[in-house]
């Protein structure tokens, strides 16, 4: 059952965030840049090259802007017109809202009520539909995800909605790939109907755990293509597992460590697939171990750093909130060996929270044996396919996203196919 709520204009009038300033504007350059929602009070630009800032206001109602996720001014400045007129002056250069039309709707899936969007570039001829799915966000997708303006502003109409859980959706947040399939079943079908006539082919975009979500989704009802961000091809053990030996590696550690940091893994893994019940005796011994070595304190991987970190009795209450409904040995191979859908699959080289090799690998070996699958590999990009820069105590600060990765995208979703070269991508496979 569908539920339609008023029809929002994002042209002269406020986005249907609540605040006039979000939307995307068009320069007077050429270029455009998207402005939405931040942290606390902030606003951030998003530019289609992916450069990226934080927005902070000043007390004489003009913004300044640090570099990507950094603390750092980068020297722009923003200001913003009346809301009634749309305008802004983005780094010394004027632009105007480009004027999208967005339906705001709430849908069901298994019982629970969705709260979704579909936002529409102007006119009324076919275009590709594009369904973002969360990753494991556990935020409104709604509120914060500029695609839902960026993709429309390139003639593809974009539903977004809040997974359950999550923003004004109901429900209980969760890592039940299979539920979450299914919400993204009904957001497609939903997004169907208010697209109408205007639907051309229908797919989806996400990352990192919408990778798992997507082809579980296209096996229940078909679509036309999926695009897979940062996402994964081995199961969620076997992502913390490459991510400890990244760990050992990044910090100068060799052969000779390896195998006593899998005897960690192996530990935090009994813990993890008892649903933090059991197994606490094996980490325990492990510590005692090992603990005193050097590389111990650099062990973190995705799930292993909160077995080590938090005490048990925390944990046994805590790791089930942390982890609702995970199944920590998911294979997602059985469904991709069969999926005919053709799929985009972008990947970070350095990521280290779902590192990418091994997935490369698979997907390569899918490609190969004539699944429709092409991949492309961004050098020095890590989740998310943020570039960064490293801090002397060896975090990361995420400066920007790859140029090159929006288009990509983009010109699968309307062509199905990729044209030539996308910033310092490699891509293999097959190209459609």
């Amino acid at each position: 059952m569908l539920t339609y709520l008023p029809v929002a204009a994002a042209g002269a009038t406020a986005d249907p965030s609540g605040n006039c300033r979000v939307g995307i504007y068009h320069l007077q350059d050429g270029s455009d840049v998207d402005i939405g929602l931040g942290n606390d009070a902030h606003l951030r630009w998003r530019r289609k090259d992916g450069t990226s800032g934080e927005l902070t206001e000043t007390s004489d109602g003009t913004w300044t802007s640090t570099l990507g996720w950094t603390s750092r001014d980068d020297g722009k400045r923003v200001a913003f017109s009346d809301c009634s007129k749309g305008e802004l002056t983005f780094a010394g250069v004027k632009g105007q809202r480009i004027a999208l039309t967005a339906t705001e709707t709430r849908f069901q899936s298994g019982g629970v009520h969705l709260a979704g969007r579909l936002v529409m570039p102007k006119g009324g001829g076919k275009v590709p539909i594009v369904i973002l799915i969360s990753g494991s966000e556990d935020f409104s997708a709604r509120d914060f995800f500029a695609l839902q303006r960026m993709f429309p502003s390139e003639g593809i109409g974009t539903f977004v909605y809040d997974k359950r859980g999550t923003g004004a959706s109901e429900g209980s947040y969760t890592h039940n790939y299979q539920l979450l399939a299914k919400d993204a079943v009904a957001a497609m079908q939903t997004a169907r109907q208010l697209a109408g006539a205007r639907a051309g082919k229908v797919g989806y975009q996400g990352g990192s755990q919408a990778g798992w979500v997507m082809p579980l989704a296209a096996t229940l009802t078909p679509v036309d293509y999926i695009v897979v961000g940062y996402g994964l091809a081995v199961s969620p053990l076997e992502e913390d597992r490459s991510a400890i030996v990244l760990d050992m590696t990044r910090h100068g550690y060799g052969p000779d460590v390896m195998p006593k940091a899998m005897e960690v893994a192996d530990a935090t893994e009994a813990v993890i697939v008892s649903n933090f019940k059991e197994g606490y005796d094996r980490v325990d011994a492990v510590r005692a171990k090992y603990g005193k070595e050097p590389w111990f304190e650099h062990v973190h991987g995705n799930f292993t750093f909160a077995v080590l970190g938090m005490p048990h009795d925390e944990l046994r209450q805590k790791g089930p909130v942390l982890l609702p409904d995970v199944d920590p040995r998911y294979d997602p191979m059985p469904i991709l060996r069969k999926l005919n859908t053709p799929q985009l699959w972008i990947l970070g080289e350095d990521d280290i929270d779902a590192p990418s090799a091994e997935t490369a690998r698979r997907l390569a070996a899918l490609a190969a044996d004539g699944r429709p699958i092409v991949t492309a590999m961004f050098p020095r990009a890590e989740h998310g396919i943020f570039e960064y820069e490293t801090s002397a105590d060896g975090t990361r600060l995420s400066t920007r996203n790859s140029d090159g990765y929006f288009y990509m995208m983009r010109d699968y979703i309307l062509t199905g196919m990729l044209h030539g070269r996308y910033g310092s991508s490699v891509i293999s496979g097959r190209r459609q």
